[in-house]
């Protein structure tokens, strides 16, 4: 009997402080790729501004991708979201909207595009997999349909001071995209952890059904979320395409599956109701990092799909074994 007190304890430590295996996971795989890199690359200046540029880019997206799983659901679509957000900023700009306004107006687009998904979802009462899977294609088909799957320079002359915010470094060390991925862990962080929106995230995730005896509006909740995904994608979007300078078809490719992968990394339950921002936060750092550190290694990049894929499986095996082992503690606390 006391080594199963034992176990549960061991279990109950390991799903309360998932986040700061994360961490120490993250600290593990910056060390190797340090070591590992020929004449420490790894923390050279250069590495490091694309690190925390580019890779800040990317790990704005699983934040708002682990909230949404904790509501129970997935966005497959957020690369198309992105490419498609993306292509609308450059046509604004292009035909000579102002660039505030093209901005407002393309997060307008990308919190429509993920309001439909929410919508879609929960008003034909069919899962988000299949809906998203529908929407991923349909927006991704009519970007290259109207863009004719051809890459166009961006014009943003005499706008320096957008392109600063969106690109710019801080104390001339630090991108400034870093400093927004921050921000909207943030911001994620407090609605998820501190406001009762929050509560009701965790609740709709972990009992759908419980969560309407509450009072709470399920469906409110899903649609909501889905449209700060949708609005989210577009900014990270705007974002993307004033660094690189040129709009290409192939943006947000792969981001899906890897924004799922470092959310379930951060300790995010597949089945919903369970998973913290924090964690969340390593995790996509983590997914950041393994992409970074493979290209400074040098390592053949169709090999990023295999380690991806397994880290994919192996985190999503470490969920659905937690998530039992919860049921299993809480059963038994509840039989005593």
């Amino acid at each position: 009997m006391g080594i199963d007190n034992k176990r549960r304890r061991v279990v109950d430590l390991f799903i309360e402080f998932r986040a700061l295996d994360v961490f120490i996971i993250f600290i593990l795989l910056f060390l190797t790729f340090l070591l590992l890199s020929p004449g420490h690359r790894f923390i050279s200046k250069d590495n490091l501004d694309v690190f925390f540029s580019i890779g800040s880019e990317f790990t704005i997206v699983p934040i708002v991708i682990g909230m949404l799983m904790i509501a129970g659901e997935f966005d497959l679509s957020v690369g198309s979201n992105l490419v498609f957000c993306s292509f609308i900023f450059f046509k604004l700009i292009d035909v000579g909207v102002n660039v505030w306004l093209s901005s407002f107006l393309t997060i307008l687009v990308g919190t429509f595009v993920g309001f439909s998904n929410g919508f879609i979802t929960v008003k034909a009462k069919i899962p988000s997999f299949i809906t998203i899977l529908g929407t991923m294609m349909l927006w991704r088909g009519v970007t290259l349909f109207w863009s004719q799957g051809l890459q166009k320079a961006l014009e943003l002359q005499g706008h320096d001071f957008f392109v600063k915010i969106f690109t710019g470094q801080i104390a001339k060390f630090l991108p400034v995209q870093f400093l927004w991925f921050i921000i909207i862990a943030l911001l994620i962080g407090f609605i998820v952890h501190f406001h009762r929106f929050g509560n009701w995230l965790y609740t709709t995730g972990d009992n759908k059904q419980a969560a309407r005896a509450m009072g709470i509006n399920t469906d409110m909740v899903k649609v909501i979320t889905f449209s700060i995904v949708g609005a989210v994608v577009a900014f990270v979007a705007i974002m993307q395409i004033v660094r690189v300078g040129t709009f290409t078809s192939r943006a947000g490719d792969g981001w899906e599956l890897n924004a799922i992968a470092a959310a379930v990394v951060g300790g995010t339950a597949l089945s919903g109701g369970i998973g913290s921002i924090f964690g969340v936060f390593w995790g996509a750092l983590i997914i950041s990092i393994i992409q970074n550190g493979l290209v400074v290694l040098r390592i053949p990049y169709y090999w990023t799909f295999t380690i991806f894929g397994v880290i994919l499986i192996s985190s999503a095996i470490i969920s659905l074994y937690l998530d039992k082992k919860r049921l299993s503690v809480g059963a038994a606390e509840a039989g005593n």
